[in-house]
């Protein structure tokens, strides 16, 4: 009976890789979010990066509140559109403020999901 079970149970593929998350925006979580709007996730997106390069100016300001603060935000802002390696970069800047190293990855982080945001767009 158990060959009977294997046989036609579905497959467990959650672990495999999914090449979307790969990206700078993980574009099915945000399709999710928006329920396939393909306007309101271009606009969604335009809203983020201005957002995330607000916060960046924050992060740069030297202020260790005004950092904990923009990182935090970056961090949900982030994981909402799923830009995830930005929502990291930030989780690490807020777990680490101050680092420079952090600071300078969520920069980065920053720069290649606009990047995205603007190939995108064309």
């Amino acid at each position: 009976m158990a060959a009977v079970s294997i046989a036609f149970e579905a497959p467990d593929n959650s672990n495999g890789p999914c090449p979307s998350k790969g990206r700078p925006i993980d574009l099915v979580h945000l399709a999710k979010q928006t329920m396939g709007d393909k306007a309101l996730e271009v606009e969604v997106l335009k809203i983020f990066a201005r957002q995330a390069r607000a916060c960046l100016q924050e992060v740069s300001s030297g202020d260790a509140r005004k950092i904990l603060a923009a990182a935090h935000r970056l961090k949900g802002a982030a994981s909402a559109v799923g830009a995830f390696q930005v929502s990291e970069a930030a989780d690490m800047l807020e777990n680490n403020c101050g680092d420079a190293a952090c600071m300078a990855a969520v920069g980065a982080a920053v720069v290649e999901a606009e990047n995205f945001i603007l190939k995108l767009s064309r």
